[in-house]
Formats: C-alpha cells, sequence, structure tokens
C-alpha cells in the first residue's frame, strides 16, 4: 500500500522493546513513523492530562531504528498524543498506533490502561487508532504482534476504518505456528481481589500498594453479535482478540431499567 504518515505512542515508555520493535516494523514497510511517548512508564495513567505542570519533549532518534523520528515526553501517553497532533508533527498523521504495550489490556482495564487511552486519543481526533498489547507481562517476542498490528490497521485503512472507530488488538504469548486465527471479540468486565496491600515504611508509617489480579472475567453486558467471543475467552483459547471500542459511553439498556427519579418534586425524564 501507499506510504503512510504513522504517529507511535506507549504508556511503557521511550525505553521499552515493545515501541521500538513496531516502529522499527512501520519503517520497514516504507512508512513515515514518528513516535512521541513518555520518557519513562506511564501504565495505569488512563486518559490523565498534565494541566498544573510544564510539558516537555526531547529528540530521541536514537533510540530507534533508522528513519524513526522519535521524542520522549515527560507527560502521559494522552499527553503524547496531543502534543504530536498540535505542535511536534507539521503534518496530520494517517494513523495513530499504541504499543506494543507490556501486559495485556483486556476487558474493563482499557478505563485504566495509557496505552489504549493514547490511541482513544487519536480516535477522538478522527484519526484511524490501534492499540496493541502482548498478553502477558513476560514474553518478550514482538516481532509477531509488530507484523499482526500492521497487518490488521493496513487491512482497515485500505477497506474504509469508520470513523470514531478504536480497535484493540491483544495477543497471546505464543508461538505463531500454535496461534489460532484472529477474531472479533466482545469486552468483558473484569473483577479483581485484593486490590491494595498494607504495608510500613521503614518510619513505622503505613502506606498502600495497589495489587490485586483479576479472579472473574463476566460476559460483556452491552451489545455486540452473541457469537463473539469475549476478549479474555480468546485470549485463554491462544488467539489474537481484535475488539471495536468507540468513546461513547452512553447507556444502551432499556429506558425502563433506569432508576425513577424525583428530584424536588419533579420527575426526572
Amino acid at each position: 500500500m501507499n506510504s503512510l504518515r504513522i504517529l507511535i505512542s506507549n504508556d511503557d515508555g521511550v525505553f521499552a522493546e515493545g515501541i521500538r520493535v513496531l516502529a522499527a516494523i512501520a519503517n520497514d514497510r516504507g512508512h513515515q513513523v514518528t513516535v512521541v511517548c513518555p520518557d519513562q512508564e506511564r501504565s495505569a495513567t488512563g486518559h490523565g492530562l498534565t494541566l498544573q505542570s510544564p510539558i516537555r519533549a526531547e529528540r530521541a532518534d536514537e533510540l530507534f531504528a533508522k528513519g524513526v523520528t522519535a521524542w520522549g515526553c515527560n507527560g502521559t501517553p494522552a499527553d503524547c498524543i496531543k502534543l504530536a497532533l498540535f505542535e511536534l508533527l507539521t503534518e496530520k498523521p494517517d494513523l495513530v498506533l499504541s504499543g506494543i504495550n507490556h501486559g495485556p489490556n483486556l476487558g474493563t482495564d482499557v478505563f485504566c490502561s495509557g496505552t489504549v487511552a493514547a490511541a482513544l486519543e487519536g480516535t477522538l481526533e478522527g484519526l484511524p487508532s490501534l492499540a496493541v498489547s502482548i498478553a502477558c507481562f513476560q514474553w518478550r517476542n514482538f516481532q509477531y504482534a509488530g507484523e499482526l498490528a500492521m497487518d490488521v490497521a493496513e487491512n482497515a485503512i485500505q477497506n474504509q476504518w469508520p470513523e470514531k472507530l478504536l480497535l484493540n488488538l491483544n495477543i497471546p504469548p505464543s508461538e505463531p505456528k500454535d496461534m489460532n486465527p484472529v477474531r472479533w471479540s466482545r469486552l468483558s468486565i473484569r473483577q479483581y481481589q485484593e486490590q491494595f496491600t498494607r504495608r510500613l515504611d521503614p518510619r513505622g508509617n503505613t502506606y498502600f500498594w495497589l495489587a490485586g489480579e483479576a479472579i472473574k472475567d463476566l460476559e460483556s453486558a452491552g451489545d455486540g453479535p452473541s457469537d463473539w467471543p469475549t476478549d479474555v475467552a480468546q485470549i485463554e483459547a491462544n488467539g489474537p482478540s481484535l475488539t471495536p471500542i468507540q468513546p461513547d459511553l452512553f447507556w444502551r439498556g432499556p429506558i425502563s431499567n433506569l432508576p425513577k427519579l424525583q428530584i424536588k418534586n419533579q420527575l426526572v425524564r
């Protein structure tokens, strides 16, 4: 296909291997690649923006493949995309990629994911955007994930990527020959156990460490084809999960299920 202008970010930081592999693959395919990502890990920052302190960006070309223009930014992943689009880039990109994340972004975890937030910022600006993650924190073979992400993105662009559609791609920690095919999936609803650990610092003061692990993945209660697996089920079946997401969070259940509210003797309609 024709060369694309691609903007890449992540939440694992400028030194993460995943983003360097993704940028190199896109560059090798003849695309014009610019990286603007956090200068350190910013995982689980969600769609946070920096408003009370200055945002700085420094060139980091030397960390990436020859031909890739790169910046490390002291802001959040969403900051990075905003800064790139409105200050650092001279032309609007054709595609926004976020990742390759070192770990999964499945189910309702997308709400706190910096990786997904960076891609979502592109979606909000009307740009085709894809988040890509390896569904394991220890797996370090990013080549197949990068190739698959580019295949998905290039195919979607050639086949009229709908406006306001974010694609969230998760790849199981497995060799390609052992994987099942890519499938469309629905978001699951994840529940966690023991989310905080209470500890004492050397001076005897209490502090808390956010921890915990997913113990239950519930079927999505939202719209979506019933024959689609949830993203978690698809990963457990050792197949890449591709989930379409949109920024519209509006309630889609029956109006009759909403609470009957009477405020100051007036019924809320």
